[in-house]
């Protein structure tokens, strides 16, 4: 049985988290940058933040979709990382992190990595439980919802159902 909560629907906007951090040598991998193991961490860190931030209460991690990386993080580099609730459903929400690193002697953003992780509400026993209602104000967040329930329904379809939609068979 499913557990809810009173719950009163709540915009994009108030789920907002933006996390900094300097980069330094304890950061780097074999190839001087920095891991991106550790960037997908810190990309969950931001989505569990946006995701508490909507439902009220503690989230895990049930999947990860699109984490693709567009340039690498340099060492001392400034990374921020921006995420956001973009849809909510029964007891999850997709949660779309932003990563970008700034080289701040030279003045240079880069836009790193961009990620979309579904995050679960958990009760107190570890169940899963009812989240608010996400409601979409401006364009850019309807969009982002469109585009969250889409990758949705490929993640949760059916392997033999996507085949026949591209038009391929079953294996």
């Amino acid at each position: 049985m499913l557990r809810t909560v009173p719950t009163i629907a709540k915009r994009p906007s108030a789920t907002h988290a933006v996390l900094t951090y300097r980069t330094g040598v304890r950061d780097a991998n074999a190839a001087g940058d920095v891991h991106g193991g550790w960037i997908m961490k810190m990309c969950d860190d931001a989505a569990a933040i946006a995701a508490s931030r909507h439902a009220g209460t503690r989230v895990v991690t049930a999947a990860v979709d699109g984490l693709r990386f567009l340039s690498p993080v340099h060492l001392h580099d400034v990374v921020t990382l921006k995420a956001s609730v973009n849809a909510a459903w029964r007891t999850s929400m997709e949660v779309g992190v932003r990563v970008e690193a700034e080289d701040v002697i030279a003045g240079e953003v880069r836009h790193t990595l961009t990620a979309y992780l579904t995050m679960v509400a958990l009760d107190a026993d570890a169940r899963p439980i009812a989240v608010p209602a996400l409601v979409p104000e401006t364009p850019e967040e309807r969009r982002r919802c469109r585009d969250a329930n889409l990758r949705r329904t490929i993640r949760l379809a059916d392997r033999n159902e996507l085949y026949q939609l591209h038009g391929q068979v079953g294996g």
